[in-house]
């Protein structure tokens, strides 16, 4: 029994390491396995982090928002999904909490996050 708790572990851990760092404000690219009828298709689903949930466990989740023809969208996924095949950070939002679910009030402008400047440290091994 032991055993096959280690290799779940060990896998989870590999499949989380495949994935790149990322936190609440940071917009990201989440490439979805999308399966239609006997067809499989990638869909990109792009928008910002509001939250992360259960953080450094197998049943972690995170959420993200966009916003499309003036229509919010919000998608929960979680994180060792095997529809999940690719997550991409296309932004680092500088924020000051873990859950930001005040944009669901905020439209335009004022939705807005401002960037996060990265070390030269940070560059080098992105």
């Amino acid at each position: 029994m032991s055993v096959l708790l280690d290799f779940i572990q060990q896998e989870s851990q590999e499949r989380r390491a495949s994935f790149p760092k990322f936190a609440a404000g940071d917009t990201i690219n989440v490439h979805v396995k999308i399966r239609e009828g006997n067809k499989e298709r990638v869909q990109q689903f792009q928008g910002v982090v509001i939250q992360r949930k259960n953080p450094n466990s197998n049943g972690e989740t995170f959420t993200v928002r966009k916003i499309s023809n003036q229509i919010g969208t919000e998608r929960i996924f979680p994180l060792l999904s095997p529809n999940i095949d690719k997550i991409e950070v296309i932004r680092r939002g500088k924020v000051r909490r873990a859950r930001l679910f005040y944009l669901r009030g905020l439209s335009g402008k004022a939705a807005r996050i401002k960037e996060r400047r990265l070390n030269i440290i940070e560059k080098v091994t992105a």
